[in-house]
């Protein structure tokens, strides 16, 4: 199995919610959008995000039982200075997500800030000054 992902599915109680936030809260543009079901973002060269309704991600699995709910996992967006982090965290906590923790200086070394979209996904949003990325598309990551 080659070292990638292509999608990135997480089940979602309200995927009207995760529309209504990401596309119009925070402006992104749907890749496909089924009501009721499922919402897929590209948000990286060859990644998608897709927030797929709760059940139907259960019965999708095959089981029965409750909905599966999204736990123990943050998506972490990286901006190229502490100031970015501030605006967009802001921007987000005015599109309509719950801040889970003030932007401030991280025990990294660098800068960061969370907020939970409106079905309680956790996002990170962080200046890291060890994170780079090469032309190539190759992560580098150094210790602070």
């Amino acid at each position: 199995m080659d070292q990638r992902i292509d999608f990135l599915t997480l089940a979602t109680p309200d995927v009207d919610a995760s529309r209504s936030f990401y596309r119009d809260g925070l402006g992104w543009t749907p890749l496909l959008d089924v009501p009721g079901e499922i919402i897929f973002f590209q948000i990286a060269s060859g990644l998608v995000l897709g927030l797929f309704d709760a059940q139907k991600f259960t019965e999708d699995l095959g089981r029965d039982g409750e909905p599966a709910a999204v736990s123990g996992l943050t998506l972490s967006h990286n901006v190229d200075g502490p100031a970015e982090v501030d605006q967009t965290v802001a921007a987000a906590v005015a599109a309509g997500g719950t801040l889970i923790k003030q932007p401030q200086k991280a025990a990294f070394g660098g800068y960061n800030g969370h907020f939970a979209d409106p079905n309680g996904v956790i996002w990170e949003v962080c200046h890291n000054p060890g994170w780079s990325v090469d032309a190539d598309g190759k992560v580098q990551l150094s210790e602070l």
